[in-house]
């Protein structure tokens, strides 16, 4: 169904394209992670969002194991046709390290600040 649309994102040479997930509703930028055609694929069909899992060569359906799931509300292509913005209802943490958002250390004044603390 979506063949035409997959067929026209640019791709890396791995076959993979960079996926922005973003909370649907806040708006906050939750993690980046790597998408292949397969696991496209399988988050259109199923609105689970699943990810190339580049360390573990195999597909990585986020929240499996952890409970922390994504279901896509949305999904957008840039301009370029080389990445994904994954609009989505995060349950729990989006981060392996428990926090809201990978995107939680700032570089600010020469140094790194933490902003988020992991969620207990």
């Amino acid at each position: 169904m979506y063949a035409q649309s997959l067929d026209s994102l640019k791709w890396t040479d791995a076959g993979l394209i960079p996926a922005i997930a973003q909370d649907a509703e806040t708006g906050e930028v939750l993690m980046m992670a790597w998408m292949n055609r397969e696991s496209l694929e399988e988050t259109l069909q199923t609105g689970q969002v699943t990810y190339w899992s580049r360390s573990r060569a195999a597909l990585w359906r986020k929240g499996a194991t952890s409970g922390h799931v994504q279901t896509l509300v949305d999904l957008r292509v840039d301009c370029d046709r080389d990445c994904l913005l994954l609009q989505v209802e995060q349950t729990g943490p989006a981060c392996h390290t428990n926090r809201r958002s990978c995107f939680y250390t700032a570089l600010r004044d020469g140094g790194e600040v933490e902003l988020a603390a992991p969620i207990v």
